[in-house]
């Protein structure tokens, strides 16, 4: 019997057709951006936590898919006679396989053992985490490994990192050494589940639902959905976002209602309704009355405001957190009273902290007066955090604050279009109002993913000079396609779509 690696493992216990797709049929797989990026954040966070777990050089860090993956396993069998740190370490036994991040020798009692730590990129321990932690220490305790304790190590969001290339505290640890060795029994059917999924000929044959998502979106889901499309209920209950009734989670999650014509009127709240009612019939909610009063007492001008920012798992700047949402960029449309629109920007591109210099020039151009439209609190949110890094700077920048107006708050209220699928994010109002203000017609930046990505690109000192140039452009006609898109929003919400720039 051939050995199944932890991630095949995983695989089957949720979901038998990702494993067996992942094992015969890969050529079906489709990494989306997000995951790759998540496998470059946790390759950066492992490489830091041999600097943090053996500060002084003395252990061995493996990389299986450049040594080989048997022959990691080999060697680790004589490294742990050295009883020195081993990071990525291998183990085969009872039908499965698996790395573990780090393996720190430890007595305990008088007795030599090890300790098992897995780091992970999050801000917190996560039930999957559990569940890969358990299968570790099953697979190495199964292999003779002593182990003494298993931990998750995983980032502390509360840490601030001082510079000069200092991660000392970067990683808290969590033990699961109880947990998991409590689990053991159930780890064992899961690999032999894992055994007889591979042992098929054929593809199973499993609905999709909530494991599509779990943990992440599955790497199959194109496939997935392109054989069942005409099994999708034509009015989904996916369109009802956010906190849903108890109830209600119970008809979608375990009695498997997923058509919207299903679900009772008296389990939805005021929005939810508005969606179902506004969905079903096809027709479009809009109390401009209502939107015009809201927004009345704000006169002209106006500015429209958007951050483009970066959430590094691993700080680069002192004074920084992990995932901290760090604003790099900002666009600024001025719509006079005459409805002249102007428009300035910000962006620093050099790879020091921008925080401050944005902030400088953000003071500079929103002046002291006029009302500053957003969409969401987000901006409000980065506002504030740079009056609290920057103390000198907070008078101005709660100034500010105080004067940003949410055009989200005024949608969600009085506007709803089917087209908008339960969501009230910008990506999904602004089409239904100005269907031209499009995104795809930019060019490779098109949504905030996509700008974090042009920025780590273009400030990698590797990146050509040309190249940092197309990307200077690309996140600038981005941003300001935000604002753009903000100036439309209040021109229909105030009923002045027709005014003249």
């Amino acid at each position: 019997m051939q050995a199944l690696s932890k991630s095949r493992i995983i695989d089957a216990h949720l979901c038998p057709k990702r494993l067996w797709l992942k094992l015969y049929r890969q050529d079906l797989e489709q990494t989306s951006e997000d995951a790759q990026e998540r496998f470059a954040v946790g390759t950066q966070v492992g490489k830091l936590a041999v600097q943090i777990y053996d500060p002084t050089g003395k252990g061995v860090a493996y990389v299986p898919r450049e040594e080989g993956y048997d022959e990691v396993v080999a060697m680790t069998v004589e490294q742990l006679k050295l009883g020195k740190p081993i990071f990525e370490a291998g183990f085969k036994a009872a039908g499965g396989l698996a790395y573990a991040d780090v393996m720190m020798p430890v007595r305990r009692r008088g007795q030599a053992g090890w300790r098992m730590v897995e780091v992970k990129s999050s801000a917190s321990v996560k039930d999957e985490q559990k569940d890969d932690l358990a299968i570790q220490a099953y697979v190495a305790r199964s292999a003779g490994v002593q182990l003494h304790a298993v931990a998750i190590a995983h980032l502390d969001s509360t840490w601030v990192y001082p510079g000069g290339g200092d991660y000392d505290g970067l990683l808290v640890e969590v033990d699961q050494t109880e947990e998991a060795f409590e689990r053991e029994e159930e780890v064992a059917g899961w690999i032999d589940n894992a055994h007889a999924i591979a042992a098929k000929h054929r593809e199973p044959t499993v609905a999709m639902g909530l494991q599509c998502n779990k943990p992440y979106e599955c790497a199959f889901m194109a496939y997935c959905q392109s054989q069942s499309a005409t099994k999708a209920p034509k009015y989904s209950v996916a369109c009802l976002k956010g906190n849903l009734k108890t109830e209600l989670k119970k008809l979608i999650k375990v009695q498997g209602v997923s058509d919207l014509r299903k679900v009772p009127n008296d389990l939805l709240n005021a929005r939810h309704l508005r969606v179902k009612t506004h969905t079903l019939a096809n027709t479009t909610y809009f109390d401009a009355d209502a939107a015009a009063n809201a927004l009345a007492a704000h006169k002209l001008p106006a500015l429209f405001l958007d951050f483009e920012t970066i959430n590094l798992a691993v700080p680069i700047w002192s004074g920084t957190r992990p995932f901290q949402a760090n604003p790099f960029q900002f666009s600024l449309h001025r719509l006079n009273r005459s409805g002249k629109l102007g428009h300035k920007s910000y962006l620093d591109l050099s790879g020091k902290d921008p925080a401050r210099q944005l902030a400088l020039a953000l003071i500079d151009y929103c002046g002291e007066r006029s009302p500053i439209y957003i969409y969401s609190k987000f901006e409000s949110t980065i506002v504030k955090q740079l009056a609290e890094r920057f103390p000198k700077l907070a008078r101005p920048l709660l100034a500010i604050d105080a004067r940003l107006i949410d055009l989200q708050a005024i949608a969600k209220k009085h506007y709803y279009h089917p087209q908008q699928k339960g969501s009230w994010s910008l990506k999904a109002v602004l089409p239904t109002i100005a269907p031209e203000l499009r995104y795809d017609n930019l060019d490779e930046v098109q949504e905030g993913g996509m700008a974090m990505a042009a920025f780590r690109e273009a400030i990698h000192t590797e990146t050509p000079t040309e190249r940092k140039a197309e990307l200077e452009r690309q996140l600038l006609a981005y941003c300001q396609r935000d604002t753009e898109a903000l100036v439309r929003l209040w021109r229909h919400f105030t009923g002045r779509a027709t005014m003249a720039c």
